[in-house]
């Protein structure tokens, strides 16, 4: 599904934000990008996109080679990604429903975007999506007046309704609350498994990371250092992502929330 060849990306300034990053994600796999501030998390998932230029290497979509595009053709190809960002990037004054149609601009003709003439089908699919995400009865109300859980929840509308083969999710929980921020990476595991999507979350929660993702990579200054399952994050593993820390109490913290994770599913099940 998405296959990255040596990519790497060095700012004027002499600074590599990566170095030589080779990297396949399949098709329904979510995988976790963890790593220190600085690192080259965010630079990866917007290299991919290129809404930061590469300096080197390939970036490949199914057997379409996102680097060599022109600007008229990534247009089109960003159709098949979608983004969720950190601080949900939401338009303050429109409303719920038309925030989420905005994730349609890519299909429809400027006039018709200009004058809210979406087609029917894209507003019941509109429809379709707030409803699984426990937001129909939020449709008509301003984007300013939802808590961050649910302008997050709008934003991963927004990227889902383009009928994405790929999502690319920066930061999604780091204005979260804790029990919020659960919320969001179980929804977001739930609606790539129903849409067999290839995900890449960027997130600085490790415990997060553990917990929701069967892959994780790991990154130290633009280079990857770790790619594996989240039990084979190691304490010694973790010193050489992020430094010296009491890593074993992260481990064993991790195992408590993973069951108490594991009732919650089963209670919500029953």
């Amino acid at each position: 599904m998405l296959r990255i060849e040596d990519l790497n990306k060095k700012y004027p300034t002499g600074d590599e934000a990566l170095k030589d990053v080779k990297l396949e994600v399949p098709k329904g796999q979510v995988m976790a990008l963890i790593g220190p501030s600085g690192a080259g998390k965010s630079t990866l998932i917007r290299c991919v996109n290129r809404l930061v230029e590469p300096t080197k290497g390939k970036v490949f979509l199914g057997d379409l080679e996102l680097t060599e595009l022109s600007r008229w053709k990534l247009r089109q190809a960003r159709r098949r990604m979608g983004m969720i960002f950190q601080e949900y990037a939401l338009v303050e004054r429109l409303t719920v429903m038309e925030n989420v149609l905005s994730g349609r601009l890519g299909y429809v003709g400027f006039w018709r975007s200009w004058f809210r003439r979406f087609p029917g089908e894209d507003v019941r699919e509109a429809y379709r999506l707030l409803d699984r995400v426990g937001l129909m009865e939020m449709a008509d109300k301003r984007a300013d007046e939802l808590s961050g859980g649910q302008r997050q929840r709008v934003g991963i509308c927004r990227a889902l309704i383009q009928n994405p083969d790929l999502l690319l999710v920066d930061e999604p929980t780091a204005s979260l609350d804790p029990k919020t921020s659960r919320q969001i990476m179980r929804l977001i595991n739930e609606l790539c498994d129903e849409r067999s999507l290839a995900a890449i979350i960027n997130i600085h929660d490790v415990l997060l990371a553990q917990m929701f993702s069967k892959r994780i990579v790991g990154l130290e200054q633009g280079s990857i250092v770790y790619d594996g399952p989240p039990e084979d994050l190691t304490p010694e593993v973790l010193t050489r992502i992020y430094g010296e820390e009491n890593w074993e109490a992260t481990i064993g913290k991790v195992e408590e929330e993973n069951e108490e994770e594991d009732s919650t599913i089963s209670k919500a099940a029953s």
